[in-house]
């Protein structure tokens, strides 16, 4: 770990970056070029403190996720990624996984969707990035690592990851998800990761390796979803996708057609945000289905 030269990397970085490019307001009274160091600690999910010690070249030792939470708040390119966890002593990550390198063209394009709830994944349905709005429609992703990360495999192994959506309409995400897959899987090739994935989940559960022999094919573009949200009941959107170059990585936002209750719901929840509402305000949506 080189301490001294991870702190002035960071402070470069930092400079660097405008907050418009981050979607934080410019203010008139900036006295730096670039972030401020709370800025940098509230985009990467930091104390102010613990970055602040960072870029003093204390004795921090940033974990791999924090490393890669910095480097998305920060928009860091691939090389200027790994750059970051050497100098960190932390070996640099695959290309999957929770914590991968979200691509900046990516990331700019989440900026710009603020007032739409929206998010990155993998093609592995592993959360890399959300906004507030999409954790006020369908939480916070959950920080774990291993194939848990990983949104198909939860569906499949653990009942609570269904409760998003209405039981009568598991059957059909259960072939999406599998359906998706299997056009991953085929598009990576012998791909160590995905076939360890795919071999998990036919040990696990019964209803996938059904599905995966049925041989459906279909990478999931666009869907019309009813979620179930714990205030707001259920909410009607539609669920569109943006694919990285290289497949990897997806862009989605929810939106609903103007009018409609799900339209409502989703400006209510810019308003609310995450915190909860009173029955008042749920009330104030009508009847499910007007």
């Amino acid at each position: 770990m080189n301490l001294p030269e991870l702190a002035a990397f960071l402070k470069t970085r930092r400079a660097r970056v405008r907050p418009s490019d981050v979607g934080l307001p410019t203010g008139p009274r900036r006295r730096v070029p670039g972030l401020r160091r709370e800025e940098v600690a509230q985009l990467a999910s930091l104390s102010a403190d613990y970055y602040t010690e960072l870029e003093r070249g204390r004795g921090v030792q940033p974990s791999a996720q924090t490393l890669a939470a910095l480097a998305r708040a920060l928009r860091l390119e691939g090389d200027e990624r790994d750059h970051l966890f050497h100098l960190a002593g932390r070996p640099v990550p695959a290309a999957h996984g929770p914590i991968a390198h979200v691509q900046p063209a990516m990331l700019a394009m989440l900026d710009r969707l603020a007032t739409t709830p929206a998010m990155i994944i993998t093609d592995l349905h592993e959360t890399l990035a959300q906004n507030d709005l999409a954790a006020a429609l369908i939480g916070r992703h959950p920080m774990r690592t291993g194939p848990q990360a990983g949104y198909v495999y939860r569906w499949f192994t653990d009942p609570a990851a269904r409760t998003l959506y209405p039981p009568d309409e598991h059957p059909h995400h259960s072939r999406v998800f599998v359906s998706d897959l299997r056009a991953v899987a085929a598009r990576r090739g012998r791909d160590p990761h995905v076939l360890r994935l795919v071999a998990t989940l036919r040990r696990r559960s019964t209803e996938f390796a059904t599905l995966w022999d049925d041989h459906r094919v279909a990478l999931r573009r666009a869907d019309h979803k009813r979620l179930v949200h714990p205030t707001l009941g259920i909410i009607e959107v539609d669920c569109h996708s943006l694919f990285s170059e290289d497949g990897r990585q997806r862009l989605l936002w929810f939106t609903a057609p103007a009018g409609t209750r799900g339209a409502a719901q989703l400006e209510l929840l810019s308003v609310i945000g995450t915190q909860d509402m009173s029955l008042d305000a749920s009330r104030a949506l009508g009847p499910a289905g007007s």
